[in-house]
């Protein structure tokens, strides 16, 4: 697509903004820069990225007149599609592309793509270090933290990419064509952007809209919302269960993985007790993982080697130190109940639970239901701390602490808890307001725990 002498609006100046930007410049694009933020600083931008020195940029608000030259404009995944500006942008009829549809566009060779509400991370890194033993030039890239954008340019006909993509950037898809999809699960998350359950799974089951019937996706046999979705497509669709044998796809039985295809014998890929990762649901994310690589033309063997050797993702039931015959698990990408519901189930041992953040309009009844005699002490930090503590008190826990801060928590986790338990950070919130984002939340428990005096 030739897009050199187009004037390109890039809205929303995060990470994945200032890689489409740069993007552009290379493609030759008269670029206009824009973020909402009013302490946004314009100065170090620039300063840091020269090749933004001579492009208009405002702050805070569109001025009158902006959009008057603008052809197209590409959007963040952090600006919902209903803020004032994006609408000033839909009702001057202008083309809106995400971050991601302008990768897609701009990328060559094939793409494997995963979404779901939970373990997506997890399970595109793992895809990512199966097809590197499979493939020259993979790149793994999207919601998992590095633009798309970023790595467009290096693409060719032979590349592999591997990409996380959330329901955020699948607003604003329209040509993104994936040879293998993956829809992980879905359960309520982001609902104070999607607004409804039912605008959230749209958004969600939109990744496989550009397929075709040679490609394939991978969807979750136990999530009843995915078993309805799987009867109206028409692309090849694999299966994966932790909770029955299938005919065909990739299911647990007792302690083993297997994949059984049509007119073959079930083949196993790895027993649970060979992997580092922790709790059913990582057992999912192992099941899904290995079939999109399987599909993208992965060999078994390949699978079953790379399954033995993965360690996980930072942030997802990470260990993080054993003090005293005490457990500290980092789970702060458990920004919403049902992750957090997994992160629980994953502790064989009472634990301390430290969770709250930002509010996202969830409800937290399931998730307080699922402390079933395993939370011993619930800590209570951020935005929904009180929320959560009359929720917690109508299901009859009482043993709550609100706390100031993490390190509070930390601290008061540290005194009250004996060998044998565990304390766990699994928030069942977002990050925002009190954090950067959930991998800085992460670090500080990290670091908090790491100074816990011996």
């Amino acid at each position: 697509m030739d897009l050199k002498g187009k004037q390109v609006l890039v809205a929303g100046l995060g990470k994945s903004g200032v890689a489409a930007g740069a993007l552009l410049k290379k493609k030759g694009c008269e670029v206009c820069l824009f973020d909402g933020n009013e302490t946004f600083d314009a100065d170090s931008l620039r300063e840091k990225y020269p090749v933004f020195s001579d492009c208009p940029l405002w702050i805070g608000n569109l001025p009158d007149g902006a959009l008057l030259q603008i052809e197209l404009v590409v959007v963040s995944p952090g600006i919902p599609l209903d803020s004032p500006v994006m609408q000033k942008i839909y009702h001057a009829g202008i083309p809106v592309w995400g971050e991601a549809e302008l990768a897609f566009c701009l990328s060559k060779g094939r793409v494997a793509a995963i979404t779901g509400t939970n373990g997506k991370t997890t399970t595109t890194t793992l895809v990512g270090e199966i097809l590197k033993q499979c493939y020259p030039e993979v790149f793994v890239v999207g919601n998992i933290g590095i633009p798309y954008t970023s790595i467009a340019e290096q693409t060719t006909e032979q590349t592999v990419t591997v990409a996380e993509i959330s329901s955020f950037q699948l607003e604003t898809m329209e040509t993104f064509h994936p040879s293998v999809s993956a829809i992980l699960n879905i359960t309520p998350d982001h609902l104070d952007r999607h607004h409804t359950m039912e605008a959230y799974i749209r958004a969600k089951e939109s990744i496989v809209k550009c397929q075709t019937k040679g490609d394939t996706c991978v969807l979750n046999y136990e999530d009843e919302i995915l078993r309805a979705f799987a009867q109206t497509l028409d692309v090849k669709v694999l299966f994966f269960s932790s909770k029955r044998p299938l005919k065909e796809g990739i299911y647990l039985q007792k302690d083993t993985i297997w994949i059984a295809q049509k007119g073959k014998e079930p083949e196993r890929l790895a027993d649970i007790h060979e992997l580092k990762l922790l709790g059913t649901h990582n057992y999912e994310n192992v099941m899904a993982a290995s079939g999109v690589a399987l599909c993208m033309g992965a060999p078994i063997g390949t699978v079953q080697s790379v399954l033995k050797e993965f360690r996980g993702v930072k942030h997802r039931i990470e260990f993080v130190r054993d003090l005293h015959g005490v457990l500290y698990y980092n789970d702060s990408k458990a920004t919403n109940p049902d992750a957090a519901i997994r992160g629980i189930g994953a502790m064989n041992r009472r634990t301390m639970l430290i969770a709250g953040g930002y509010d996202k309009n969830l409800e937290f009844d399931d998730w307080i239901e699922s402390f079933a005699g395993k939370v011993k002490c619930l800590l209570l930090i951020g935005q929904t701390k009180d929320k959560i503590a009359v929720c917690a008190r109508k299901h009859g826990f009482e043993n709550i602490v609100c706390c100031d801060t993490l390190k509070e928590a930390v601290d008061i986790c540290y005194r009250l808890s004996e060998p044998g338990e565990a304390v766990l950070l699994s928030p069942a919130c977002a990050s925002w307001g009190d954090f950067k984002d959930y991998t800085q939340r992460g670090d500080l428990f990290r670091q908090y725990v790491m100074d816990l005096p011996e």
